[in-house]
């Protein structure tokens, strides 16, 4: 009997996992808006817009 540890069993598990473009589901993103979590997919195309053009920056 073979033991792995988590990360290799995790790596092993994600190496053999193969999905078609069928198999796949979209990915629900969310934003915090005024306050409260919205999803991305109920704002108007406008709002949406200005949602892709986000740039992400990291404080020194």
């Amino acid at each position: 009997m073979t033991h792995f540890s988590a990360i290799e069993s995790t790596a092993l598990a994600a190496a053999d996992v193969q999905l078609s473009n069928a198999e796949r589901q979209p990915c629900e993103v969310w934003t915090r808006v005024m306050g409260y979590h919205r999803p991305v997919a109920s704002f108007n195309i406008g709002k949406q817009g200005e949602h892709a053009e986000r740039q992400f920056f990291a404080e020194q």
